[in-house]
C-alpha cells in the first residue's frame, strides 16, 4: 500500500452522515464512541419498534443526549423511519420540529429491522410528495430484495427498477443514495441530474469480497450491502478523490454484540465508529489523494444537507497502533472492524 510523505493532518471535524447507535444500555458505549470522532451524525431509526413519528424521534434524541458526557458537543441529527403508512401530515410536523433532517427507506427485508420497511414506493408517493415540498431528504437503501436477484447485483438493479423511476415521478425530491458500494451507483450519483448525493463507508473503500473469506469466514466483514469486488471498490475511491460535492462520509458503522455476529446466522454490520476517521485517512493515503479527504469528511455533507460547516478542527497524526480486540456494548462486548489489527494514521 503507498505510504505518504505527510505526518499530521489537520481537518475540518467531520461529520458521519451514516450512524447507527442503536439503544438502551448500549447507548452510553456507541454514543461516547462517536462522539469522539464526529461532530454531528445522521442517527438511524431502524430501531424496535422503528422511529417512524417525530415524537419518537425527540424522544430518542433525548436518550442519546442523555446517555453522553456532560463536556461533550455531539449533535444527533435524527430521521424518520418510512413505512407504507407514513401520512403527509407527519412530514409537516418533522419539518417543524427542526431536528429531524431526513427519512429513512428501508426495502422490507433488505437489512437488520427492515422488516417493518416499504413494500411498494408506490404506497408512498403523497408522503414523498410532502417531502418534496418541505424539503427533507429521502435516504435510501438502495437494494431490491427480490430473492431472484443475486445479493451482489441489488444495488445495480435498485438504480434501474426504483431509483430511476422515481427520480422522474419526482424530480425535485432530495435522495441520498446510502453507502455505495458499485461502480454503476458512482457513476450514477456522478452523472445524474437534479439533487442526489452518496454516502460511502470506510469499509467499502478499504476492502472487497474478499476480506470475507481470508483464512475462513470473517463475520466481522460481513455487512449489507456486501462488500463487491475489487473494481468497485476502486470506482468508489476515484469518486471520492475528485471533489465530487455529491459524495460524504457515512461509516454504516452498525454495532451487534460480539455473539450475535459470530454464530450459525450472524447480523449484517460492521462496527467502525470508534476509529472511522482512521479508516477514512488510511484509505485516501492509499490512492495519494489525503488533500481530498476534507471535502469528504467534512464539508460536501454539511452542503447538502443546508447546514453550517464545523468550525473547529481535528489533528491525526502518523503512528501505528493497534485497533482494540473488542469494545464495551452495554453489558455485552463488541468487535470493532480490524480488531486486533494495526493501522497508522491515529486522532490525536
Amino acid at each position: 500500500m503507498p505510504q505518504s510523505n505527510i505526518q499530521t493532518l489537520s481537518i475540518i471535524q467531520p461529520d458521519d452522515w451514516h450512524l447507527h447507535l442503536r439503544d438502551g444500555d448500549v447507548l452510553q458505549s456507541t454514543a461516547s464512541q462517536a462522539a469522539k470522532q464526529f461532530r454531528r451524525a445522521i442517527i438511524m431509526p431502524n430501531l424496535r419498534p422503528p422511529v417512524t413519528t417525530t415524537e419518537a424521534a425527540q424522544q430518542y434524541r433525548k436518550r442519546i443526549l442523555d446517555a453522553l458526557p456532560g463536556n461533550t458537543n455531539f449533535e444527533p441529527l435524527m430521521t424518520l423511519y418510512l413505512t407504507d403508512n407514513t401520512p403527509p401530515e407527519e412530514i409537516r410536523k418533522a419539518k417543524e420540529s427542526g431536528i429531524v433532517h431526513g427519512v429513512k427507506l428501508y426495502p422490507a427485508g433488505a437489512t437488520t429491522n427492515s422488516d417493518a420497511g416499504v413494500t411498494s414506493l408506490d404506497r408512498c408517493i403523497p408522503t414523498l410528495e410532502e417531502m418534496q415540498k418541505q424539503g427533507i431528504p429521502l435516504l435510501m437503501h438502495g437494494e431490491v430484495t427480490d430473492p431472484s436477484i443475486d445479493i451482489f447485483d441489488r444495488e445495480a438493479v435498485f438504480i434501474d427498477k426504483v431509483l430511476i423511476p422515481l427520480r422522474k415521478k419526482l424530480p425535485d425530491l432530495k435522495i441520498v443514495f446510502e453507502h455505495i458500494t458499485t461502480k454503476a451507483a458512482a457513476e450514477y450519483v456522478t452523472e445524474a441530474d437534479g439533487y442526489i448525493g452518496a454516502t460511502v463507508t470506510p469499509h467499502h473503500l478499504l476492502f472487497n469480497r474478499n476480506s470475507l473469506f481470508v483464512g475462513g469466514i470473517r463475520p466481522h466483514y460481513y455487512c449489507l450491502p456486501i462488500l463487491k469486488r475489487e473494481e468497485n471498490r476502486q470506482a468508489l475511491l476515484k469518486a471520492v478523490t475528485h471533489k465530487n460535492s455529491r459524495f460524504f462520509a457515512g461509516t454504516d458503522s452498525a454495532p451487534h454484540a460480539k455473539g450475535a455476529k459470530e454464530n450459525a446466522c450472524g447480523c449484517a454490520g460492521c462496527y467502525t465508529a470508534s476509529h472511522a476517521i482512521e479508516l477514512y485517512v488510511q484509505a485516501f493515503e492509499e490512492v495519494g489523494e489525503l488533500e481530498k479527504l476534507e471535502w469528504f469528511t467534512s464539508i460536501n455533507g454539511p452542503k447538502f444537507y443546508n447546514l453550517p460547516v464545523n468550525r473547529n478542527k481535528i489533528t491525526l497524526v502518523k503512528e501505528e497502533w493497534k485497533i482494540p480486540d473488542e469494545l464495551p456494548f452495554g453489558h455485552e462486548k463488541v468487535i470493532p472492524l480490524m480488531a486486533g489489527e494495526s493501522i497508522h494514521w491515529k486522532l490525536k
